[in-house]
């Protein structure tokens, strides 16, 4: 891997020299199952005399040819870079060569559906890997046209950016589909899909009056569950919501949406061709919270169209300009444009935790991130370049006005329409429209990393008045940064059962205090609630009073994002070991009946198996989960039928089972002996409800083997590869491991799978032996592995459920001992930042 990394430096010393104008890709992918051949055209300007290189990750180079004159490709191919000496003003390279498929989910994946044998292929290129399909200048600034030729079996679909041209035959059942050039792009988001894929087909008329075909794909395999009708729904609906906010056309010629297998992220935003993972073709029930999130993606990659493909950063220090802008607009547009109409508290329950999770980590950054090379980038699709970015991007919107930032967005696009920009950019336009300057608001924000702490302090006299009232805001030691936010206060009192909202108020706070004379003079209410409506990006905390309110009462709490405000605030007091874990764990189980909110139940519901498993005293944490697991099933039980609170009570009861009496209810509800009435079993519950079953000992290989013969499919191996590493005995763990780390071969999806199996253990101790071992491998697998597989087996297999002092003292000692690589010790002190914080939590339950 290291001999495939990209510096800043590299890339602004090429940038210098070369100006791209165009490709010319042939691609034959009837080669055979290892490789592809890739013939690349590039015509480039560059400066008289000068040297650089071209990327292309390769098997073979057969030819190079620059400006007509052929080049040695030993001489010139290391396998990864073309090296390029003696340019002119103007040059013509052609590079003919073997590239090779992946099994990754970089580069161009291949992957053979056990189902019928039909081979199908994808591209993901984000951030350097369209360099393994065709000889290209990689990075973002060096823009070009690019022109596809692709031979494949007749009987396939194939897809790229521009609209799919009828094939010409080729004979030996191939045909040859020779696409139009496409706009100016970058490299990174070209694309190519080929194979049997099913679609259904479209369109719907732009705002200037083009029609845009409209098309949805998937496998023949699964494209019996694929909703495509409700999937144009909501592109409809993202397209009008955009194209009227952006006041610009959609710039592309067409509007592909592909579900593809193995798909290491929830989607990427190729132009016209976005491919998304397919756990969004649902062939099981689904939580309301997955079907939201779909929704939210489905307008997210859409919003990228205009942010990040038709204007796209210079540099991936400026990432976050593509990732927290489409999370914010696509928010914005499920609230105000779909039936989702409470996506923002969504959005309070999932996507904000997630940043202020990343925001605490030693590992944090600033938004403006420095990234000195792709190894920092790709490590840097964090919960800050996502969430804590569109929530910045919420709180400037509060303060400079939605319709004047939104103002500012369309004058962007329309300066820098095909170009690319740095963050200045962006800003200018903002300053323009809202009248705001946003210098220091940049400086604290984007350019200063962690998260404040807001809390109120107030005073009142003996008839309950209001006497005095503060925003008090601190900030953690290692990132004291003190910044301006813009804030609701929300006054809720009890009435007729329901705790309501009084009264709102609405300002600026800055400072280490600020006082609030609006509020002095009137009553206390039951609950003082900062940062109502979730305008800020700040942990909250409660005063006394407010919290013994909020506690007794949150499921009477009528707005849905209150109460998600709510949950936040207790959680993170959880985590930073101000609140015993054991007393959230009975808040959880206490109110979490009444939420209506699937998000909210289902990041709930996740805290409070990591609150019973790892955040309790170890001496109370069997007993804990034992406690939580019934509970769990007695909630279950008590649900409406059918609903998607019932649903989730038992996946969460499945995922704590390990009692006899628990097993023996999941072996129940699996084999149809114990029924929920409104609760089908189908397939994927089928399965989580047989991986309680191996965890707790309950069942092993041969029922695992039976479930995986009725269900043969890319799904069905997935689960049983979680099935088969969460077999609890010291031999199944060794098996787990073994397969992952002994053989290269495994597609990504089955390492992960691994790893979420691996890590789930009846006994912790069991994983003891894997500490070791772990640490061993570390620096091996960063350098034999790609960048993803690598990602997948340091966090998937480092032993946390230990979650003790002798893997928090290994863990310290392989970090005293590697200063390098930066990007694999940013994921060891991450996976180490989640043991500190275990103990410490741990600690505070014990003394509680």
């Amino acid at each position: 891997m290291p001999g495939e990394n990209l510096t800043r430096i590299e890339a602004q010393e090429r940038a210098s020299l070369v100006r791209t104008h165009s490709y010319d890709v042939s691609l034959d992918l009837t080669t055979g199952p290892e490789t592809f051949r890739s013939t690349t055209t590039v015509r480039f300007s560059a400066k008289e005399g000068a040297s650089t290189f071209i990327d292309a990750i390769t098997r073979t180079v057969h030819s190079v040819t620059l400006n007509g004159v052929e080049l040695d490709p030993a001489a010139v191919s290391d396998g990864v870079r073309i090296q390029l000496d003696g340019l002119k003003d103007e040059n013509e390279l052609t590079v003919d060569a073997d590239a090779i498929y992946t099994n990754t989910g970089e580069g161009l994946h291949r992957f053979v559906d056990p189902v019928d044998g039909e081979v199908y292929l994808y591209s993901q290129f984000e951030v350097p890997d369209s360099r393994r399909m065709f000889a290209v200048f990689e990075q973002p600034d060096l823009k070009a046209q690019f022109t596809f030729t692709v031979t494949a079996p007749a009987h396939w679909a194939v897809v790229s950016n521009s609209p799919t041209p009828e094939p010409t035959h080729a004979g030996d059942d191939k045909k040859v589909w020779a696409f139009a050039p496409t706009p100016v792009i970058s490299s990174y988001i070209t694309a190519l899909i080929a194979g049997p894929y099913e679609s259904v087909h479209s369109e719907l008329t732009s705002r200037d009056g083009r029609t845009i075909p409209l098309g949805v794909y998937a496998r023949k395999s699964l494209a019996e569950y694929l909703d495509a009708d409700y999937i144009f729904d909501k592109t409809r609906e993202g397209f009008a919501f955009y194209e009227e906010r952006f006041d610009y056309a959609y710039p592309f010629e067409k509007y592909d949406q592909l579900f593809v297998p193995e798909f290491n992220a929830g989607a990427m935003e190729n132009a016209g061709a976005v491919t998304f993972t397919e756990t969004y073709v649902f062939r099981s029930k689904v939580t309301d919270a997955i079907k939201e999130r779909r929704v939210v993606t489905v307008l997210h990659e859409l919003a990228h169209m205009w942010f990040g493909d038709l204007v796209t950063m210079k540099w991936w220090n400026d990432l976050w300009l593509n990732e927290s802008f489409a999370e914010y607009a696509s928010t914005l547009a499920t609230a105000e444009a779909t039936e989702w109409t409470e996506a923002w508290t969504t959005f309070a329950a999932m996507e904000k935790s997630w940043a202020y999770r990343q925001d605490q980590l030693p590992s944090t950054h600033p938004i403006v991130a420095t990234i000195n090379d792709l190894e920092d980038v790709q490590v840097n699709f964090d919960g800050i370049t996502y969430a804590k970015g569109a929530s910045v991007l919420k709180q400037l919107v509060a303060w400079v006005g939605q319709d004047d930032f939104l103002a500012g967005v369309a004058q962007y696009f329309k300066k820098h329409a095909h170009g690319n920009t740095e963050l200045k950019d962006l800003l200018v336009e903002l300053e323009a429209t809202s009248g705001r300057d946003l210098t220091d608001w940049s400086k604290k924000w984007l350019e200063t990393a962690g998260v404040n702490t807001l809390r109120p302090e107030l005073s009142v006299d003996a008839d309950g008045t209001i006497t005095s009232f503060a925003v008090l805001q601190s900030a953690a030691a290692d990132y004291p940064t003190i910044r301006p936010h813009r804030l609701a206060i929300g006054l809720y009192n009890l009435r007729e059962g329901k705790l309501v909202r009084d009264q709102r108020l609405e300002l600026d706070v800055d400072g280490e205090r600020t006082d609030v004379a609006e509020l002095v003079g009137t009553k206390r209410p039951d609950l003082v609630l900062i940062n109502d409506d979730d305008l800020a990006y700040a942990k909250i905390r409660l005063d006394e009073a407010s919290l013994a309110v909020a506690i007794e009462h949150l499921s009477d709490i009528e707005s849905p994002l209150a109460r998600s405000l709510v949950w936040g605030a207790v959680w993170d007091a959880t985590r930073d070991a101000e609140t015993s874990a054991s007393d959230y764990v009975r808040l959880v189980l206490g109110n979490i009946a009444s939420e209506t909110e699937s998000t909210t139940i289902r990041t709930t519901l996740n805290q409070l198996v990591l609150a019973a498993n790892a955040y309790v005293a170890p001496e109370r944490q069997t007993e804990t989960a034992h406690a939580a697991a019934d509970a769990l099933w007695e909630l279950a039980k008590g649900a409406e039928a059918g609903s998607d609170a019932q649903f989730q009570f038992v996946k969460f009861f499945a995922a704590l089972a390990s009692t006899d009496e628990q097993l023996a209810t999941i072996a129940g509800l699996r084999d149809g002996s114990i029924a929920l009435d409104g609760l089908t079993v189908d397939t994927d519950l089928s399965w989580e409800l047989l991986i309680a079953l191996v965890a707790g000992g309950a069942a092993g290989t041969a029922e695992i083997d039976a479930a995986l013969a009725a269900d043969n499919t890319a799904n069905g191996g997935q689960f049983a590869a979680q099935a088969r590493a969460s077999i609890p005995t010291l031999e199944g763990k060794q098996a787990a491991w073994d397969s992952v780390f002994g053989s290269d071969n495994l597609p990504n999806t089955i390492v992960r799978y691994t790893g979420i199996g691996f890590q789930r253990a009846k006994d912790k101790s069991v994983l003891a032996a894997f500490v070791g071992p772990y640490f061993a491998a570390l620096q091996g697998i960063w350098t034999s592995r790609t960048y993803k597989i690598a990602e997948y087996l340091v966090e998937g297999m480092y032993p946390a459920p230990l979650a003790n002092e002798e893997l928090r003292d290994a863990t310290r000692a392989w970090l005293d001992a590697n200063n390098e690589p930066a990007a694999l010790r940013r994921m060891v002190v991450e996976n180490l930042a989640g043991v500190e914080r275990a103990l410490a939590a741990q600690k505070r339950d014990a003394s509680a």
